[in-house]
């Protein structure tokens, strides 16, 4: 069964159009992440897939069932990018306080969790560190014993360790629960370490979606001099010169092998994600000045 499961989504606010003919299939026990620029669509689809936000088109399922609804809510957990908590309230009255919001909530787990992470229970929320706020968020989350975590730029405000402790913390409830993980994150790098599932969105529009192994395996960087003319066995994503050779980062769209005098190597999930929004971005300016003409 898939985690998530969306056809056409949409979503306006007003006169503003925030997400647009989204439709996605996410299978369950992956780590998805979900990435693009600010403004792109990404905490509306994530507020959609946990009820907080209802369609404007289209419709979204989680677990099989409609999303918001309360088996949907009962499976789901969410922690967003602010990592929202009482500040006057100490840990142990944010375990008791988010035990009586929810119909399942593993105190023994959470009560364990903060001791492992040497967080007093009576420490305010307020005078917690960053990590150990973010960390608390999350084992508040993970108490509830979810299907479905999602997590909306979680480590934004992190150091690099409380990253990747924080991280580690997800990592060990998917092997251990057969957790879905979705992630919205700007830390491309750190993405390409732990997800199985890419999701990009620019502009309220999914732009690439699929396996992370299979994209990173059709899409390669090309290097050749100018007056070689490209191959109809690839789609030119990103074009860059340098000198007198050229850079092109291309989605192969057959197994053909690569015409002689092209030298190809593997790209990463980060070269690959920012040529996918340079080109975006291309188009947009193109569009506009067209326009403007």
């Amino acid at each position: 069964m898939n985690a998530v499961v969306t056809r056409d989504l949409g979503k306006r606010f007003g006169r503003v159009t925030a997400l647009e003919d989204c439709s996605l299939e996410i299978g369950e026990g992956q780590l998805v992440a979900l990435v693009g620029p600010n403004g792109a669509g990404k905490s509306t689809l994530l507020n959609l897939m946990v009820g907080l936000a209802k369609p404007s088109t289209g419709e979204v399922s989680v677990l099989g069932v409609p999303a918001g609804s309360g088996v949907a809510l009962d499976g789901v957990a969410f922690v967003a990018q602010d990592t929202p908590l009482y500040r006057h309230l100490s840990a142990a009255d944010m375990i008791h306080l988010t035990r009586n919001l929810n119909r399942h909530f593993d105190v023994a787990y959470a009560t364990d969790r903060l001791r492992d992470l040497d967080i007093s229970p009576g420490r305010k929320a307020g005078s917690l560190s960053g990590g150990q706020r973010a960390q608390l968020a999350l084992t508040l989350a993970l108490a509830r014993r979810p299907q479905l975590l999602v997590l909306d730029e979680p480590t934004a405000q992190l150091d690099p360790l409380a990253r990747h402790d924080f991280m580690s913390i997800v990592m060990t409830a998917m092997a251990e629960d057969g957790l879905t993980v979705v992630l919205s994150s700007h830390v491309l790098a750190e993405l390409e370490r732990v997800a199985d599932y890419l999701v990009l969105i620019s502009r309220g529009r999914v732009r690439i979606d699929g396996d992370v192994v299979s994209l990173l395996t059709r899409h390669w960087m090309l290097t050749g001099v100018p007056d070689q003319s490209p191959s109809p066995g690839w789609r030119t994503i990103q074009k860059t010169s340098a000198g007198a050779q050229q850079h092109l980062l291309v989605e192969t769209l057959s197994d053909a092998p690569f015409p002689p005098g092209w030298e190809a190597r593997p790209v990463s999930l980060e070269e690959l994600t920012m040529a996918y929004l340079r080109e975006d971005t291309d188009a947009s300016r193109a569009a506009l000045l067209e326009t403007v003409r």
